[in-house]
């Protein structure tokens, strides 16, 4: 006989149906989620690298694995008005972003919603002020960008060298684009300085010069021809070709690049007279609006301004004094600093990079090793000569995020003479520096399985702020080289450091001046001279630099400053009570904070604070 479920098993039934249901929707929603997900940063990925093929080439190795025919991608030329348009991009993708449920999502994917969404309120916040930027700027610009982005271009096989001349085709139009937004920004009133302009006519002629490309001499000629002589040498280009090429890419420089460099020069000495005075952001309307959303993009830091000078006062003050304490004791040392003596054991900078990789699996993990990973190399070369007074001290060229076995590193001769600065430089841009930080973080994002959005969200303060914090540690490493022979290297060598770090802290601090509270040449120079600075040739160009590069010595210093004020948050949080200041020498206790940093950076410093606190 058939038997009917009773009321109480028909009610059992009902609610393991309704949970089973609900189960279902929830494992729907959430895998439903992470896919959406997955497109979107995905789609914005590609975006993104896409958007220009120069940064394209150096982001990827093999753009066809991601479904990218690199040949078919042009320059970004700027069209009329299209500066306003940014906000509204952004706001299309902020919309299409929040159409995603972040609860929904597991937490790798919800950690890099976080940071997209953060992001991109940040740029936004940039974009709202479209005619401040400046691609011309005479220190970061692409005047003195390209030459150096060119003479580096990777060339492995002949679609290489198709891609590169393909470029050097498009660079008039690119200019021209260039002069576009310029001119608009002389209409709004917001365009450079007659000083700044004469700085990047004064590039345009240099760079190209057509002397050195006439008789073959000029370094993009010269190192162009050393790539495809690797080629010949490798089977996989004949002599013949080489030479063709050779002439051909000679014959676009001469007639196509160095022509555009020049109307380049030309039209922004007609456009000249169009801008202010040199001055900071404070002395243009909105400045101060745009400077504060500046700040917060390029270091990843979100305190108020007023915060900030407290930490950047603070910690000049304390070097500024300690500093002065060790000189009115040990007054030889003014002088000994001004002459950089030579303490360090002879060693070339091969040989000072080795020993600053030995150290990493102490302090700071090992980089991980993945399935087929192939070892880290590494390459110092030094810039050319002609590139000596555009070129930084020292920079570290990213290899590509599925290639990151080989890694370079550009030193500056002019910056670099001295045995300490050229240890400490390769400290910053190789181990446990950006060299270092970079492969670290691309292994364990592979290890992960983690998308490669974070690649093009750029956090400046984080990247600069983790090669300065290990820089100035590294003077502890040289002590340790140093003493046996020169037992007064301890104190030279804590001279130095705190030199250098007053120094950038004022220079930190001088641009929240210039720029938030419209500091003019005078009350720098007035600042300087109360501080025991007083050759005014040089704060004069001190000022000018700050006042062209706004942000970029807070993009340093800053970003150090809040690595610090993290590992005083892990010290609390990880420490027994009354242990802090014993964690701070504590191996383990490095180790764990330095491995946080490098598996949640890079990121913005708020974002960081919310992850150490939920460690």
């Amino acid at each position: 006989m058939k038997r009917s479920l009773s009321f109480k098993q028909w009610s059992l039934v009902l609610a393991l149906f309704a949970a089973f249901s609900f189960l279902i929707f929830f494992w729907y929603d959430r895998t439903h989620q992470d896919a959406k997900f997955c497109a979107f940063a995905e789609a914005f990925f590609l975006d993104e690298v896409q958007a220009n093929p120069i940064h394209l080439h150096y982001t990827i190795d093999n753009p066809s694995a991601y479904g990218i025919d690199e040949s078919a991608l042009t320059l970004p030329v700027y069209r009329a008005g299209e500066a306003v348009n940014d906000v509204y991009a952004l706001s299309l993708a902020k919309k299409s972003l929040s159409g995603i449920n972040p609860d929904a999502l597991n937490e790798k994917n919800r950690q890099l919603y976080d940071l997209l969404d953060s992001y991109l309120a940040a740029a936004a916040g940039v974009s709202s002020y479209p005619y401040f930027s400046e691609p011309l700027s005479p220190s970061s610009g692409v005047v003195s960008e390209l030459p150096i982005l060119f003479s580096e271009y990777r060339i492995d096989d002949k679609s290489d060298i198709e891609n590169y001349l393909s470029i050097l085709t498009q660079i008039p139009a690119y200019f021209d684009g260039l002069l576009i937004y310029e001119k608009e920004k002389a209409q709004a009133g917001l365009f450079m300085s007659d000083k700044t302009a004469d700085r990047v006519i004064a590039q345009c002629t240099a760079l190209l010069d057509r002397n050195s490309l006439t008789d073959g001499s000029h370094f993009l000629i010269v190192t162009f021809k050393e790539r495809l002589q690797r080629l010949v040498e490798k089977g996989l280009l004949t002599a013949e070709e080489a030479s063709s090429y050779e002439a051909e890419h000679s014959r676009m420089l001469v007639s196509i690049v160095a022509p555009a460099y020049d109307r380049l020069a030309q039209e922004l000495n007609q456009l000249k007279g169009n801008g202010k005075p040199l001055c900071g952001l404070a002395g243009q309307e909105n400045g101060r609006e745009y400077y504060r959303a500046l700040l917060c993009l390029r270091t990843g830091s979100y305190r108020d301004i007023s915060d900030i000078k407290q930490l950047l006062a603070k910690d000049l003050r304390f070097n500024y004094e300690s500093l002065l304490a060790i000189l009115s004791v040990n007054p030889s040392l003014k002088d000994m600093i001004n002459k950089t003596p030579s303490l360090l054991p002879e060693m070339t900078p091969e040989e000072m990079l080795s020993d600053l990789q030995s150290e990493i699996g102490e302090e700071y993990p090992l980089i991980p090793e993945n399935v087929g990973s192939a070892p880290i190399r590494s390459t110092i070369k030094y810039v050319d000569k002609s590139l000596e007074a555009y070129s930084a001290p020292a920079f570290y060229m990213m290899p590509p995020i599925d290639n990151i076995c080989d890694n370079l590193i550009c030193l500056n001769a002019k910056d670099t003479q001295d045995d300490l600065a050229l240890y400490t430089t390769l400290a910053h841009e190789g181990y446990p520096g950006h060299l270092y930080q970079t492969v670290y973080s691309k292994r364990y994002q592979e290890q992960q399985n983690i998308l490669p959005l974070g690649n093009v969200l750029y956090y400046g303060g984080f990247v600069e702020g983790w090669a300065m914090y290990v820089e100035l540690a590294s003077y502890d490493r040289a002590l340790d080289l140093a003493k046996e022979s020169h037992p007064e290297a301890a104190i030279y060598y804590q001279a130095c450091r705190l030199e250098r770090q007053f120094r950038l802290g004022l220079y930190s601090l001088l641009d929240i001046a210039i720029h938030y509270d419209n500091a003019s040449l005078e009350d720098v120079q007035a600042l300087c001279y109360c501080l025991g600075i007083r050759d005014s040739a040089n704060v004069a160009v001190l000022y000018q630099y700050i006042a062209e590069e706004p942000c970029n010595y807070l993009k340093y210093y800053l970003g150090y400053l809040e690595i610090l004020e993290l590992k005083r948050q892990a010290a609390v949080l990880w420490s027994d009570p009354g242990q802090m200041t014993a964690a701070y020498d504590n191996m383990d206790f490095l180790y764990r904070f330095h491995s946080f940093l490098l598996q949640n950076g890079p990121a913005d410093f708020r974002t960081l604070a919310r992850r150490l606190a939920a460690e």
